[in-house]
């Protein structure tokens, strides 16, 4: 697979939440990355694992999850191409919780002393790791609000409007529909809730002419009504560097 492809989601991405120099740009270039391509519902990396590189995702869905000790399982995060997932086990260096995919996906893997040798000599492209860490802490924060107070509409809306909007920014939104491969038990894991109940959430909405989901396939039907459920603010992605 050509480099440029591999790289250029995560480029994109980080040129517009931060802006990139040129320098910047032919030293991420330089980084070297091994390429797997992984089938749907498989672990990237385990909690308890010690990994020895970071994760960026060229193409699928991931998410971030942690499973109770009687096995309930929460998601915590969606990933798509360009997020580098498990960031922080460049410093934390235990893994926390487990990163899976969601779909036959093609990810990147770059060593953690290629990384911690760009970053000490960069300290631009650092400081571009560091707001992308602090990203995904809002992201986290909000996540927090969305599974502890909003009501079960509102917090699939939510979820369906934030996906959009970063998908929006590599190009993966057409019109007013994008790809969401979650099943319904993955999204009750995201929202809090049981599969069975996500499945009336969903039917709801679709019974209501909000959105209509159909095999991984999101399309807004209402975008009005949607904003006013989903409750939305889109300032916690950061999407600009003035943000």
């Amino acid at each position: 697979m050509d480099r440029e492809f591999v790289l250029a989601a995560l480029l994109r991405r980080l040129g517009t939440v931060s802006g990139l120099e040129e320098g910047d740009i032919e030293a991420i270039r330089s980084l070297p990355i091994v390429i797997r391509r992984m089938e749907s519902g498989l672990a990237v990396v385990h909690d308890g694992e010690r990994p020895t590189g970071s994760c960026l995702i060229v193409g699928g869905f991931c998410a971030r999850a942690k499973s109770t000790a009687t096995g309930q399982r929460q998601i915590l995060s969606i990933h798509i191409p360009g997020d580098i997932p498990d960031l922080q086990s460049l410093y934390l260096h235990v893994m926390d919780h487990d990163l899976i995919t969601l779909v036959p996906s093609v990810l990147g893997f770059v060593p953690h002393v290629a990384l911690r040798g760009l970053i000490r000599t960069k300290p631009n492209v650092a400081e571009l790791l560091w707001r992308d860490t602090l990203i995904d802490a809002a992201i986290f924060r909000e996540w927090i609000v969305n599974v502890g107070q909003r009501p079960a509409p509102s917090r699939l809306a939510h979820l369906l409007v934030e996906l959009r909007e970063r998908l929006a920014v590599i190009g993966k939104v057409e019109r007013s529909a994008f790809d969401m491969p979650l099943t319904q038990e993955q999204l009750g894991e995201a929202m809090g809730i049981t599969a069975v109940h996500a499945n009336r959430i969903i039917k709801q909405l679709r019974d209501e002419n909000v959105v209509d989901i159909v095999r991984g396939r999101v399309t807004i039907r209402d975008e009005n009504r949607l904003q006013e459920l989903a409750d939305f603010d889109s300032c916690y992605l950061h999407q600009q560097p003035s943000l």
